[in-house]
C-alpha cells in the first residue's frame, strides 16, 4: 500500500514527544513490512524539506499550528504525488479533516482527546482565554459530526472510552498499547544515597510542571534528606519562572534543573532516581511511566487518564486525585520510606515495563492496516 500520514510534528523536530515517536515507530515497521510511508508534517528552522528517515519519506510544510493544516490540504489536492491507499489523520487537539476532502480509506490515529488540556495552553493572558472556551465547546461536536465514521487506532483504555462518550462506536477503536524504546546502560547504576524525587517531560502547564515544584515542596516539609531532579525541555521564560518559585518554596539549593539529555543519560538518571513524579493532567499512555518502571523505578502520579492506563495503582506506582499535591507528595514519602513495599512495587514495575514491546504493538497496527 501507499500510505500518507498527517502529523503536525515529526522526527526531529524540537518538541517532538511520545505521540510522535510512536507514529514513526509504527510508520518504520509499515515500510519493513513492504508499504510506502509518506509523512507529511510541520517545517521548523533548519529542517529539511524533504528527506528519508529510517525508509520513511518526510514532507515538511506550514508551522505546527493550523498552518500545516492547512498546508497538507493544498498539498493533498495540487502537490505532486502518487495516489495514496491509505490516509492517517493524527490527532493532536486539532485534526486535519481528512474526513471532509479524503475519499480514500482513512484511519484516526489519536493518543488523547484534550477536554482540560485546553485549559493549559501556553498563550499569555487574555489570549489564553480563546481556546481554553472554544476548544472544549468544539471538541465533542469535532468527533460527532466529522469523525463519527471514520476507525480510529488509539493507546489506551482511557482514551476509547472518552471516544464512545463523544459518539465514536466502540467497534470503530482498536486500542494499540505503545511499546517502549529502551537505551539501557549494560549495568544499572544503583540508587542516589539521597532519597531522590525526578520529573521527566516537557517543561510545560499541562505536563504539570508547576505542581511537580510544590509536591517536592511538600516532600521538603515532611523529610530534609531528599534531593529534585527536573529532566526536561523548556525556553528560558519557563525556566526562568520555576527557579524563581523553587526560591520561593524555599527548595532552590535542593533542586537540580537538568534541562534536555539524550537517551542514555535519560535512563540513567531515572535508574539513580528513587520515584518519578508524574503530575500530567491527562495523557494518552504515559510513556515515560514505562521508562521509569523499567529501570526499577515506580511512579507516583495522579489518577487521570493516561496516567491511571499505565500506572497500576498500588502495584506499579500510587495515584492519588488531581492537583492534590500533598497527597501525591505523602505517596512518595510512603512508598520510598517503606522499604518492604518499594521492593514489591519495584519488583511489579520491572515485571510490567516488560509487556511492552514495539514489535508486539507494530506488528498489531500492520495487522489493522492490512485489514483496512
Amino acid at each position: 500500500m501507499k500510505i500518507l500520514i498527517l502529523s503536525w510534528r515529526g522526527p526531529k523536530h524540537p518538541n517532538a514527544g511520545g505521540a510522535e515517536a510512536s507514529t514513526h515507530e509504527h510508520a518504520k515497521a509499515w515500510v519493513t513490512a513492504g508499504h510506502s510511508v509518506t509523512l507529511f508534517t510541520s517545517y521548523f528552522p533548519k529542517a529539511k524539506r524533504e528527506e528519508v528517515i529510517d525508509g520513511v519519506k518526510v514532507i515538511r510544510q506550514g508551522v505546527q499550528i493550523f498552518g500545516v493544516h492547512l498546508a497538507a490540504f493544498f498539498w493533498y489536492f495540487f502537490g505532486r504525488h502518487s495516489k495514496f491507499d491509505l490516509v492517517v489523520d493524527q490527532f493532536h487537539g486539532i485534526p486535519f479533516f481528512t474526513s471532509l476532502y479524503v475519499r480514500a480509506k482513512k484511519l484516526a490515529f489519536i493518543h488523547e482527546v484534550a477536554k482540560e488540556v485546553w485549559w493549559f495552553n501556553p498563550l499569555p493572558r487574555p489570549f489564553n482565554l480563546i481556546p481554553a472556551i472554544i476548544g472544549p465547546a468544539f471538541e465533542p461536536w469535532l468527533f460527532k459530526l466529522v469523525y463519527r465514521k471514520t476507525l480510529f487506532m488509539t493507546v489506551s483504555e482511557s482514551t476509547k472510552k472518552d471516544l464512545v462518550h463523544w459518539g465514536i462506536p466502540k467497534e470503530n477503536i482498536t486500542v494499540i498499547h505503545n511499546g517502549v524504546t529502551l537505551n539501557l546502560p549494560k549495568t544499572l547504576p544503583k540508587k542516589e544515597r539521597k532519597k531522590t524525587a525526578i520529573f521527566l517531560g516537557a517543561l510545560a502547564k499541562d505536563k504539570g510542571i508547576e505542581d511537580v515544584l510544590r509536591v517536592f515542596s511538600e516532600i521538603d516539609k515532611k523529610e530534609k534528606d531528599w534531593q529534585f531532579w527536573v529532566v526536561g525541555r523548556g525556553d528560558k521564560k519557563i525556566t526562568k519562572f520555576l527557579i524563581s518559585e523553587a526560591e520561593k518554596l524555599g527548595i532552590k539549593e535542593k533542586i537540580r534543573f537538568w534541562g534536555y539529555v539524550g537517551e542514555k543519560k535519560k535512563f540513567e538518571l531515572l535508574a539513580r532516581a528513587h520515584v518519578l513524579i508524574n503530575p500530567s493532567v491527562r495523557e494518552g499512555w504515559g510513556l515515560v511511566n514505562i521508562e521509569a518502571n523499567s529501570v526499577g523505578t515506580p511512579v507516583v502520579g495522579y489518577n487521570v487518564a493516561g496516567v491511571r492506563d499505565s500506572v497500576k495503582n498500588g502495584r506499579t506506582g500510587l495515584l492519588s486525585k488531581p492537583r492534590d499535591t500533598r497527597k501525591m507528595a505523602a505517596n512518595a514519602l510512603k512508598l520510598v520510606s517503606n522499604q518492604v513495599l518499594y521492593k514489591k512495587v519495584q519488583e511489579n514495575a520491572l515485571a510490567w515495563s516488560k509487556k511492552f514491546k514495539w514489535e508486539l504493538a507494530t506488528k498489531k497496527s500492520l495487522k489493522l492496516i492490512e485489514t483496512l
